[in-house]
């Protein structure tokens, strides 16, 4: 019997939950045809119809990677400096899945760098996401909750704080929990508030 187009949509759809899930236990460094294969429970030879390179296997990845995130629930958008709130705490490993999908985009930065396409895009990826939270400065700042100041300055060092504290939590989880990620974003955004330096915030309690 000749196979149908939803039978080739069902078989994605598994192939795809494979890839994550190698993704999520292994990391993308222990992403390769053979582990697909076995968490599918098939073989590789079926694989490279879907993947005839380890590099679109990759590209592969990235795509869902950034599809899944883009997927995961979001908080309610609000406005002003409470907006940009929101848009920090989504990105911070704070529930699972934000967690699965954050240790996922560290292990790939280092196939990202080894690969100029692959490092253009995902300088790009960052840029768009910079652009993002300008946005959301400029509207903090005409309401008046944030400091004057350029807010692509601004975005550039509320991104690089939220992607550190994304690396110490997975790295050492026991001492950057939930709730005191928390507390550093909102002692790092009380500083941006006013005219203190944000490396010198305490952040507030619980």
């Amino acid at each position: 019997m000749p196979r149908t187009k939803g039978d080739h949509e069902a078989r994605r759809r598994d192939v795809s939950k494979a890839v994550w899930q190698v993704m999520a236990t292994r990391g993308f460094t222990g992403l390769t045809l053979r582990a697909v294969a076995a968490e599918l429970g098939a073989t590789t030879g079926l694989l490279t119809h879907y993947f005839p390179t380890k590099h679109s296997l990759v590209e592969y990845a990235l795509d869902l990677l950034e599809q899944r995130t883009i997927a995961r629930p979001r908080r309610h958008t609000a406005t002003g400096l409470d907006s940009l709130r929101n848009a920090l705490l989504d990105i911070l490993p704070l529930i699972p899945e934000a967690t699965d999908s954050n240790r996922i985009w560290v292990s790939s930065w280092d196939a990202a760098l080894s690969h100029p396409d692959l490092s253009a895009a995902y300088a790009g990826k960052y840029a768009q996401s910079r652009d993002r939270l300008t946005e959301r400065i400029v509207a903090a700042q005409e309401l008046g909750e944030l400091r004057p100041g350029d807010p692509t300055h601004i975005a550039a060092g509320v991104q690089s704080f939220v992607l550190g504290l994304v690396v110490q939590a997975l790295f050492d989880p026991a001492a950057f929990p939930p709730e005191r990620q928390v507390q550093l974003l909102d002692g790092y955004l009380a500083a941006l508030a006013t005219d203190g330096d944000p490396s010198q915030s305490t952040p507030p309690g619980p």
